[in-house]
């Protein structure tokens, strides 16, 4: 893997986009389906990897980049839908004891505490099971949700009752509103007996019918958390009831009143109002102690019951997390730090070429099954071409895999990459449409040209046209649409919206009746007058994700001017080439102002690579042609009509404003001020320019107030920021 400082722009691009993508995939068959591809330590290294890149190129931080986001939006179930009072977070994680230190002395930094002071934190074992919150009301269970994406979870109540680690009624004198929020969990040998039972009542279902028994057509779980993952987002509270899972609480959410004020205290509060802990559950002080406890936890995690991945730490006095805060995802207050990842050897029998909805073929390395870290590893992704001339693999090498969190395994090493054999050739043909398969300048990855021609990018096109954070058409699934590509309704978008057409066609086919064909192209004909910014992002340009496509309404005002502002960028590009003197790169500074002044956007996350991407989206024909049977030129003139997108607002003073900190605070530190203001939808900014609408100055404050000054810029005290921050919460 490359070290930042030798990529250039465009590469590290490149890369973002390429984790943003594979990061999103893993967080949906992870936390929506309880499938996942890729173990914890491989999901981590994945993270791990995104966090280094946006540290080193904070300017090519993505809208969509998995650093902003917790779990997975919740898929379609029929399990019902939990608005969470007080959002579920994740956690940052720690791969070693010197990140661990870098995080307490941020913490320090940002309480302004100095070298000597004490600080006191809790640590406790992380258990690898699913997040769960028990909302309590007069002590009563009244609801148990999953995390979800976060913000929306699914209700479980009915399946929760069937775990007894978890009370009905707590004991003793609980807050009128009280969330206590957890682990649900399986042990390891309830594990295997599971697997065992599954793999017996299958046999006899087999023998019973008189059929041949099949093992490797047998359902068992890959791991006890994605075993206790499917028992308990059952339909049926039945098949929960009759699994093995268990539950300890490590936190809170809503509460009328907190039980204590330090972690410690509200958890030993938590646990004798019936709830069990973690058994490794401690009160250290300081780093060194913190390090000690993790040490002991590792030691004793072969002979624990349960799967655990690492430590977690929390700094114990709640006023001080209060004022910590949070970041996009995660509260300053608490880190993960997890164990190594885990490494075994294995044989690469064959070498697969995926096409995804981009057209981006991937290759995916077939595996002799092995068993790392209590997870059969089957698949290992290749990545690209570039990473499998590095490695040198080819069809019958040993390899070392490695799971460096829970997501797709990677090969670290080739064992036998001296060995003669035939390389591996990759291709330079869609192996699904025989289109040309080519790298763009600067880009490692691989793409089809066919388009919406290519079968592979045809079903993925339209499965993300209609998708929840696209046009969002209820009743229009995979199955669905594989079914109307196979009979030839649907080639494109468009074809969607002409579906009634075919309401003859649809009711001969098996499984349709009136009633569910009428109810699709009711919920079709619902999107006549769709969201701008979703029907954007629902045609899958390139770059262009939901927050892009927001971003860039919000600049334009009307969908229908994208097409001539791409045209205008094209003829920009093709009239002003790079220079010889210039890097080579679609990344410079000469470009992003081009792309900034002609589609009318400021955001930070709208770069070359987006105005690029739109204008070479817009002079291929066959897009605008969908384009334009889509929206047309006016309104009324397409299959659909947008409207005009409209910029939403934040409550607070500043909103949308440029705020910059001067001087010595002294009621908080700068970290704490800035958080501040992005909490309250203000950017701050670390100098002082025309843009610059507020500058809050200490005492000390020097040249940056002179040029507020200056500049007639507002500028306020410490005791101003504050009256503003009490008026807006």
């Amino acid at each position: 893997m490359d070290d930042p400082a030798d990529l250039t722009e465009a590469e590290a691009a490149n890369e973002l986009m390429r984790l943003a993508r594979t990061i999103r995939k893993h967080n949906r068959l992870y936390h929506a389906e309880d499938a996942p591809e890729i173990t914890d330590q491989e999901y981590d290294a994945l993270v791990r990897r995104n966090e280094v890149l946006e540290a080193a190129f904070p300017q090519l931080v993505r809208p969509d980049s998995p650093s902003k986001g917790v779990g997975h939006e919740v898929a379609a179930s029929p399990l019902s839908k939990v608005t969470h009072a007080v959002r579920m977070m994740s956690l940052d994680n720690a791969f070693d004891a010197e990140e661990v230190g870098e995080w307490v002395a941020r913490v320090r930094r940002f309480l302004d505490l100095d070298a000597d002071a004490p600080i006191a934190f809790t640590a406790e074992d992380k258990i690898d099971g699913l997040s769960l919150s028990l909302r309590y009301e007069d002590g009563e269970l009244v609801r148990a949700a999953t995390r979800g994406d976060g913000q929306v979870g699914e209700d479980v109540t009915p399946n929760v009752a069937h775990i007894a680690d978890i009370p009905a009624k707590l004991n003793g004198d609980a807050p009128d509103v009280f969330e206590i929020r957890g682990e649900v969990y399986m042990e390891r040998a309830a594990f295997a007996d599971l697997n065992t039972r599954l793999m017996d009542e299958a046999r006899a279902a087999a023998e019973a019918k008189g059929e041949d028994f099949d093992p490797a057509k047998v359902r068992q779980f890959a791991n006890p958390r994605n075993a206790a993952a499917g028992s308990l987002r059952q339909k049926d509270a039945s098949v929960t009831a009759k699994r093995p899972l268990r539950f300890w609480a490590h936190g809170w959410g809503e509460a009328s009143e907190v039980p204590g004020k330090t972690q410690h205290e509200v958890i030993r509060a938590i646990e004798a109002f019936g709830l069990p802990v973690s058994p490794l559950f401690a009160q250290v002080e300081g780093l060194d102690a913190l390090i000690a406890h993790y040490e002991k936890i590792a030691s004793a995690r072969p002979d624990l019951p349960y799967e655990i991945d690492g430590v977690v730490y929390k700094v114990d006095r709640l006023d001080w997390q209060d004022r910590l805060g949070f970041v996009a995802k995660a509260p300053r207050w608490a880190l993960a730090h997890k164990f190594p990842a885990e490494r075994a050897e294995t044989t690469l029998e064959a070498i697969d070429i995926q096409v995804g909805r981009t057209g981006k073929l991937t290759p995916v390395g077939r595996l002799a099954p092995v068993l790392v870290g209590g997870v059969t590893v089957t698949n290992v992704t290749l990545h690209n071409r570039d990473e499998i001339a590095r490695l040198g693999v080819r069809v019958g090498d040993r390899v070392v895999i490695q799971r460096a969190g829970d997501v797709i395994p990677q090969v670290v090493e080739n064992l036998t990459r001296e060995v003669e054999r035939e390389p591996f050739v990759f291709p330079d043909h869609c192996p699904d449409c025989g289109s040309e398969a080519v790298a763009e300048e600067g880009e490692v990855d691989v793409r089809c040209t066919g388009g919406l021609i290519c079968p592979a990018q045809r079903l993925e096109r339209l499965k993300h046209f209609v998708s929840r954070g696209a046009l969002d058409i209820e009743g229009l699934g995979e199955k669905t649409i594989a079914q109307f590509i196979e009979h030839g309704w649907l080639t494109g978008p468009v074809d969607i919206l002409r579906l009634h057409e075919k309401r003859t066609d649809i009711l001969a086919l098996d499984g349709w009746q009136e009633k569910s064909v009428d109810n699709l192209l009711a919920a079709i004909e619902d999107k006549r007058t769709p969201d701008a910014a979703r029907l954007l992002f629902g045609l899958g340009i390139r770059h262009v994700g939901a927050v892009t496509a927001r971003d860039l309404l919000k600049g334009l005002g009307d969908i229908r001017k994208l097409p001539a502002k791409a045209a205008e960028f094209h003829a920009y590009r093709t009239e002003n080439p790079q220079g010889a003197d210039e890097k080579v790169s679609p990344f410079n500074a000469r470009m992003l102002e081009a792309v900034r002044r002609i589609y009318e956007v400021q955001a930070d996350g709208i770069g070359t690579a987006v105005g690029h991407a739109l204008a070479d989206f817009f002079h291929e024909d066959h897009n605008r042609q969908v384009w334009d049977a889509l929206i047309g030129p006016e309104p009324g003139a397409g299959e659909v009509d947008p409207p005009v997108y409209e910029v939403e607002t934040v409550a607070s003073p500043v909103a949308g404003k440029t705020v910059v900190f001067t001087g010595k605070l002294e009621t908080m530190s700068r970290d704490e001020a800035k958080a501040q203001a992005e909490r309250l939808g203000a950017k701050a900014a670390g100098s002082v320019s025309a843009k610059t609408d507020l500058l809050v100055a200490g005492p000390g404050a020097g040249s940056k107030l002179k040029k507020a000054e200056e500049l007639g810029i507002e500028v306020i005290d410490e005791a101003g920021w504050a009256e503003i921050v009490s008026k807006a919460s």
